[in-house]
């Protein structure tokens, strides 16, 4: 596949974790995801290696739970949650099935090298792996389109990456713009930086929304967004990680439909009137009006004259051709002036 601008912003459903470790719902959110307009989904390839020992000692993740939960282990979590290589081969083939396009983002070269077996049209890199060599060689190596999501970034940094992916042979690079909170305030998106990144390296750029809602999703693609992804949730009350900042289907149904609407309204920027306003100008604009009865052999004056509907008589931006010229008959108050019932005074065309 190929990512441009201009085209229809390209809505990925990120399931992510979200299916907590079950393949029937992540199934079902497969569905889901289809009925309400996405493009794609979405899913995350770790494993429990993702954290050292000391963060499972520390059990950092129940400190760092929305709800505090503390009738599971970080460990236990991570283990539920994973999804097998056998997983994503059956969740690819329900994709297929379903039509609707399957990716996932990797966490390590391994899960890379599975996600390009499985034929994913395109890979996703998170945000915190931007930094992340051994992530940015194997995007760099593959010939395929990779989504480079940008929060926690400095500028420099989006730059070496950049480079590194290019490096290796591969341009096929949309810049994702990104904050990395879970969820930041409004005034921390920053949605203008995808004008800069665009700017910045000539390549196509979207947004990687961790907002509550759906109104940034829209801005950006208001923006121009190339790819939009938006956390997807069948329910925001359910235990996991991301559930509280995802949308749920009306949301991503709404999202999905504000891509299509949007792109239709953006059009293009050459200012071109439509057949349709053409057809309808006439009726709205205005002709030129006796604003009082006009005798024959009368020279119009200004105050004669105002402009109603409809528009097929003389411009108003013409009123110049009709003050100075000879009523040639009787004119009555509120009738449109016709060139033909002008007559120009003796010797105004030596005068020219």
């Amino acid at each position: 596949m190929k990512f441009q601008e201009n085209q229809a912003t390209f809505v990925i459903a990120e399931i992510g974790a979200n299916h907590n470790g079950d393949m029937e719902i992540a199934k079902k959110m497969i569905d889901c995801a289809k009925e309400c307009g996405a493009d794609a989904v979405k899913f995350q390839s770790w494993d429990a290696s993702l954290f050292s020992k000391q963060v499972y000692e520390e059990n950092k993740f129940l400190g760092d739970d929305y709800r505090d939960r503390n009738d599971y282990t970080l460990r236990e979590i991570m283990d539920k949650f994973s999804v097998s290589y056998a997983q994503m081969e059956d969740l690819k083939a329900y994709c297929k099935d379903v039509g609707i396009i399957f990716s996932s983002t990797p966490f390590s070269a391994k899960e890379f090298s599975e996600i390009e077996k499985l034929g994913a049209p395109y890979i996703k890199i998170a945000s915190m792996d931007l930094v992340n060599p051994e992530i940015l060689e194997a995007a760099g190596a593959v010939r395929l389109p990779i989504l480079l999501s940008t929060g926690f970034s400095e500028l420099s940094e989006i730059e070496q990456a950049v480079r590194i992916i290019e490096d290796g042979g591969n341009d096929q690079l949309v810049i994702l713009h990104c904050n990395g909170l879970y969820p930041p305030d409004d005034h921390e998106v920053n949605l203008n930086n995808m004008a800069m990144l665009r700017a910045a390296f000539g390549y196509p750029v979207g947004f990687s929304d961790h907002t509550i809602g759906v109104e940034m999703s829209i801005a950006s693609i208001a923006l121009g967004a190339t790819v939009l992804e938006k956390h997807f949730t069948l329910d925001k009350q359910m235990f996991g990680w991301d559930h509280a900042v995802s949308a749920d289907p009306p949301e991503m149904a709404m999202i999905c439909s504000a891509a299509k609407k949007i792109h239709a309204g953006l059009g293009q920027s050459r200012r071109q009137i439509s057949p349709r306003e053409l057809e309808r100008r006439t009726s709205y604009r205005r002709s030129i009006v006796a604003a009082c009865d006009i005798k024959a052999g009368q020279a119009i004056g200004r105050g004669d004259i105002t402009f109603r509907r409809p528009g097929h008589g003389i411009a108003p931006m013409q009123y110049h051709t009709v003050v100075g010229k000879i009523a040639a008959s009787d004119i009555a108050n509120d009738t449109i002036i016709a060139q033909e019932s002008l007559i120009t005074p003796p010797g105004e065309d030596a005068k020219k």
